[in-house]
């Protein structure tokens, strides 16, 4: 349980989900990258990126892979599909992704 503890824990700040929609379009970014693409959108410091980053691996949503001097984050999206199984049945997940589906369809049309 306290494992899902941090992954809800991590996805409840928008710099986290920033950090993560990062890494899901482009796997394998330095830290450095990484703060180009937070500072983009809210003013932060290196250090602060650096702590969001180390609660996204704490909670396993980040793996950390070290090449020479370079640190590459790696997204792990195992931890978001466990919590994923543990609420949405084989039986509910069709309904689930229909309702999602016409979420996102109506939010297009705006």
């Amino acid at each position: 349980m306290a494992d899902d503890d941090l992954v809800f824990k991590a996805l409840a700040d928008p710099v986290r989900r920033l950090l993560l929609d990062a890494l899901f379009e482009r796997d394998g970014q330095t830290q450095s990258e990484l703060e180009g693409v937070v500072t983009a959108e809210v003013e932060m410091t290196r250090f602060g990126v650096a702590k969001h980053l180390r609660l996204l691996e704490e909670a396993g949503l980040v793996v950390i892979r070290k090449e020479g001097r370079s640190k590459h984050h790696f997204l792990n999206a195992v931890p978001i599909r466990a919590i994923h199984d543990r609420w949405i049945g084989k039986y509910t997940a069709a309904r689930a992704a229909a309702l999602l589906d016409l979420k996102r369809a109506l939010e297009d049309e705006t």
